[in-house]
């Protein structure tokens, strides 16, 4: 029987450490395609792809070695700051991946292609419930890259309750120790769902309540932040703080620390979606990249590197249940039921939105009103120096 165990524990030992090696797909074993010349231009969030780190899939060296088109990789940290690079002219992208409402705002502003369906086959494995978005019927610009929810962290180590609401981002009790998004549609987002609005709202008014919502809210922020709400959690620095799901559940796991909620007043669920630029040069490959980018073993490898949820039903294979069955990656619907996606908005609207947005960050119109009087005042200084040179010159000549 000793002998029958020692056999049980060498086969054992074995297939731990096969079992630890990694995963080599059948596809590592093709030859890999020759150069064709051709680099694509990949716009994309930062830390939104797996890249080779930590023993992941580096999934645009596996592009490149499947199909020899080169990929040249930047990214961008808001959905505003895409849009001013291809709004300027001067950005010569061949695939972006923009949010839900923004990539409504540039169909609607004629800056992307029709997708070519015959060059996506791998269509086929995006869900049904994501093949006709609100922001663009019949994904006729757009293929879903990820998706999830935005909630809130919170540190257990002094927020002793778990929250339930949205309401203790204005608790003076936290003053000094919450953050909030640095950028409007989220940020307002939170103050519509409080205010119960809906999150596309056309309403002037409502936009100016939640306005007067955020600035009540202004002086316990201790910062607008976007990623570097991951570094102020984990040091303590911070103890409350909204942020979306895939990067919470990567958070919450290695930081026993940490909670995450989705608050009862609802919150929004977004899309994050691969487009091809009007001004792409390279239409055809950029299909083959977003053809590539659904293909489900790729898809699970990329998304267990990211950590957001994927359109792609049969990606989950690739998935451990662990995540499948977390609701911070997958939410119940009910959770979803209670959550609404982002559209574009009205022209009117969108500048009213960065007018309001701009008086919250610097403190109400009152702060807004002094700023510009400053300006005017160094102007007309700034003038009258010149209009006295000139007369003093005009002067000695004669």
């Amino acid at each position: 029987m000793k002998k029958l165990s020692k056999i049980f524990a060498i086969l054992f030992s074995f297939l731990f450490v096969f079992a630890s090696l990694p995963f080599v797909s059948f596809a590592d074993e093709t030859e890999a395609a020759p150069l064709t010349g051709v680099t694509i231009n990949v716009y994309n969030w930062g830390e939104y792809i797996s890249n080779g780190t930590d023993g992941s899939l580096d999934v645009n060296a596996e592009f490149t070695r499947r199909t020899g088109i080169q990929v040249n990789y930047t990214t961008f940290d808001s959905n505003e700051s895409l849009y001013s690079k291809l709004a300027g002219g001067g950005a010569d992208y061949d695939v972006i991946i923009p949010s839900d409402y923004m990539i409504s705002k540039l169909i609607n502003e004629g800056m992307l292609h029709e997708i070519d369906y015959n060059n996506i086959p791998n269509f086929k494995y995006i869900g049904e419930e994501f093949k006709n978005p609100d922001y663009d019927p019949e994904c006729k610009h757009s293929v879903p890259y990820t998706w999830g929810m935005v909630g809130l962290f919170y540190n257990k180590d002094h927020i002793k309750e778990v929250p339930t609401s949205w309401e203790i981002l204005w608790n003076e009790q936290y003053s000094g120790k919450i953050l909030m998004f640095d950028n409007p549609r989220d940020a307002f987002a939170i103050a519509f769902c409080r205010l119960g609005f809906h999150l596309n709202s056309t309403d002037s008014n409502e936009w100016e309540e939640a306005a007067m919502l955020l600035k009540e809210q202004k002086p316990l922020v201790q910062a607008y932040v976007m990623d570097q709400i991951f570094d102020k959690m984990e040091s303590g620095e911070a103890w409350l703080a909204p942020y979306y799901s895939g990067d919470a559940g990567t958070l919450v796991e290695e930081n026993e620390h940490i909670g995450f909620i989705f608050p009862e007043e609802g919150t929004n669920n977004f899309v994050d979606a691969m487009c091809i630029p009007i001004t792409s040069s390279h239409k055809a490959e950029a299909e083959a990249y977003i053809n590539f980018m659904c293909d489900p073993e790729i898809a699970g490898a990329n998304m267990d590197f990211v950590g957001y949820s994927t359109p792609i039903s049969d990606a989950k294979a690739y998935l451990s249940e662990d995540v499948i069955n977390n609701e911070i990656f997958y939410p119940s619907e009910e959770l979803l039921s209670n959550s609404e996606v982002f559209t574009s908005l009205p022209s009117d609207i969108s500048t009213l939105v960065d007018s309001l947005w701009a008086e919250v960050k610097m403190g109400g119109p009152g702060d807004s009103l002094t700023l510009i009087l400053i300006i005017a005042v160094f102007l007309a200084i700034y003038i009258s120096i010149i209009i006295y040179k000139k007369i003093k010159r005009k002067r000695e000549l004669m």
